[in-house]
């Protein structure tokens, strides 16, 4: 594996770095105490080709490899987590699915507008009493002639009220079994389907997390992905991928946590001299540092193998649970370093705080990455 940094992602950074600077920095507090999702920046970033970044071009996308997609989502969620997380959900969920198992006419009629931000995705798998248990799922799809009749409801799915499509897998089988369940993409304004109450959450807060609700939503079933039975294989899939995702999210906010904690710890005297110098602090630093660069090498290495079209479910869940626990190892260490002012929203310490449990609980639990992890490893 050749980790040496390519030109796209020297050139993704230096973008990426520019329009932090000019559109999200400025506003990013605001956002996160009122709870604003931001629709228009992610319409300027789907301008910059960052909607759709594995996506080929012939559908609109900007055709890179996981490699560059790891680097944008690390960029951005230094900045601000709740920009890289809805970005990441929305390039390797909705967006990710479609171009995953969607079939030609699907694929060309969804992802140039998805790939572009023309419309914002949003997808479904969790609901309110089964959350790491997916299989148990009780959104139901019912056929009737040509159409399947969904009812029930999807929690915690970010751009739940402000996508304009879901993939949603709903029961088209008995409950618990594998292939009991199927993948429908839904656009917004389909009769019965609705969005529900917007959570009121610690972190990510600018990345926009509700309900979905299902009130005999007739869905066709040419919106069906793959055959009937497919859509928890496919989910599962999915979430491979996504877990990488989630890594590089971690990531950006263990990196942004730190150079806030480093530049502080140097500025900041005490006792005649800057905090920095105090073996106390330095020893901190090192172990942040080096968490960090163990779990971007974790990350790409399990991109690596997804650019290669190699099995990678254990090495994403690697990538996806030591990545997590950093972040939040990091950004409370930031927190720690700047003392009281890092309990202060004055300081960026303790947004980062925020932001990184969700990425411990996001897209599988670290238990469940452990559980993954386990499984893989005894076989």
């Amino acid at each position: 594996m050749d980790f040496s940094i390519n030109e796209n992602q020297h050139m993704i950074a230096d973008m990426i770095k520019k329009f932090g600077n000019d559109h999200i920095r400025p506003n990013m507090m605001e956002w996160d105490e009122k709870q604003i999702f931001p629709v228009e920046v992610f319409k300027k970033l789907g301008e910059l080709g960052l909607m759709g970044v594995v996506v080929p071009t012939e559908y609109g996308g900007s055709g890179f490899s996981y490699t560059e997609y790891v680097t944008a989502i690390v960029e951005l969620s230094k900045i601000c987590g709740s920009i890289g997380l809805s970005m990441a959900a929305h390039n390797s969920l909705c967006t990710g699915h479609i171009l995953a198992f969607g079939n030609e006419e699907q694929k060309k009629k969804y992802l140039p507008k998805l790939a572009t931000a023309e419309w914002i995705g949003a997808w479904g798998l969790t609901e309110t009493g089964t959350g790491s248990d997916s299989g148990g799922m009780n959104t139901t799809a019912k056929k009737d002639g040509d159409y399947y009749v969904l009812n029930g409801s999807k929690n915690f799915i970010t751009h739940a009220i402000t996508g304009q499509v879901a993939v949603v897998i709903a029961r088209t089988g008995e409950k618990g079994d594998s292939h009991g369940m199927s993948s429908f993409i839904i656009e917004k304004g389909t009769t019965g389907f609705n969005s529900g109450k917007k959570e009121n959450k610690l972190g990510m807060r600018a990345s926009e997390t509700a309900e979905l609700i299902f009130d005999n939503c007739r869905v066709h079933k040419d919106q069906m992905m793959g055959k009937e039975g497919d859509g928890f294989v496919q989910a599962m899939k999915v979430l491979d991928g996504g877990r990488i995702s989630i890594a590089a999210l971690s990531i950006g906010i263990a990196k942004g946590a730190f150079d806030a904690a480093l530049k502080y710890s140097k500025e900041r005297e005490q006792f005649g001299k800057s905090i920095s110098q105090f073996q106390a602090i330095g020893f901190k630093l090192a172990d942040m540092a080096t968490q960090i660069e163990a779990a971007e090498l974790l990350t790409f290495s399990a991109a690596d193998r997804k650019n290669k079209g190699l099995k990678m479910t254990k090495e994403g869940a690697f990538a996806k649970y030591y990545a997590s626990e950093v972040a939040v190892r990091v950004s409370t260490e930031g927190v720690q370093i700047f003392g009281g002012y890092g309990y202060t929203k004055d300081f960026p310490a303790e947004k980062y705080y925020r932001d990184s449990k969700l990425c411990t609980i996001g897209e599988g639990t670290s238990e469940i990455q452990k559980l993954v992890i386990s499984r893989e490893i005894l076989k």
